[in-house]
């Protein structure tokens, strides 16, 4: 379809910055719920041994390293997550755990930000977790490495400090399900495509955030990302 067709100007496309030059284009966004039985442990939730289950964020809600992002409406606990994110670059649908990495393009640093007391709502009502996580922002991502250079992410000290204080620290071998794992359950669900990143589950920790703070997540051996909190109401001040 040309663009003299649309009836409404296109919205551009959604990359992240890969360290070394270049960018990734972002087709679909999906997470991880309760990957780390220490974060399961803290929420008071779930099954130790419930499979994992997927969600989705909006594409459009990528901001980048060293980014302000303001406090978002209709929340009092807006909560960090800091995650492992895996890039997928080629297609694949019922993956096998021998064929799963052969998928993963890459890997980076993100943050599940959430409406912590929205996702509560939702989830006594029994209703789908978009209120609580899927809003504008909330899916910060750092600059992405290529699996040929950083390999695969199978552990490591995973961390986040606000203000300079650390709040959340924990290890990749800590995941209940591993990347394989993750990949093999979420190709028999939807076909992964070149661009698809997945956010892999957060260790505990998870705390409320206030406008001004400044948040460092990081994972071992992989480019920070540094977020600021803005007030609510303020812009977005995305960095190039």
């Amino acid at each position: 379809m040309s663009n003299a067709s649309l009836v409404l100007p296109p919205q551009g496309e959604t990359t992240v910055p890969v360290v070394g030059g270049g960018a990734f284009p972002v087709r679909r966004i999906y997470c991880v719920g309760r990957n780390y039985i220490s974060h399961i442990r803290e929420m008071k939730e779930a099954d130790e041994r419930d499979p994992p289950f997927f969600f989705q964020k909006p594409r459009d809600s990528i901001v980048t390293d060293g980014s302000t992002i303001p406090y978002p409406p209709l929340t009092d606990d807006y909560q960090y997550e800091v995650e492992l994110v895996i890039a997928v670059g080629k297609q694949g649908v019922n993956l096998t755990e021998a064929e799963a990495l052969d998928h993963v393009w890459g890997y980076g640093v993100a943050l599940d930000m959430t409406r912590r007391d929205r996702q509560r709502d939702a989830r006594a009502a029994m209703l789908p977790w978009e209120v609580g996580k899927a809003f504008d922002h909330c899916a910060p991502c750092g600059a992405l490495h290529r699996t040929a250079d950083c390999g695969h992410q199978a552990k490591g000290a995973i961390t986040l400090q606000v203000n300079g204080t650390e709040k959340q620290r924990g290890d990749l071998e800590q995941m209940i399900w591993n990347n394989s794992e993750i990949l093999v359950q979420l190709s028999r669900q939807v076909t992964l495509m070149p661009g698809d990143l997945i956010m892999t589950g957060t260790p505990a920790g998870v705390a409320a955030v206030h406008p001004g703070d400044v948040i460092v997540a990081a994972v071992e051996g992989l480019t920070p990302l540094t977020i600021h909190i803005g007030p609510k109401g303020s812009p977005l001040v995305q960095e190039a």
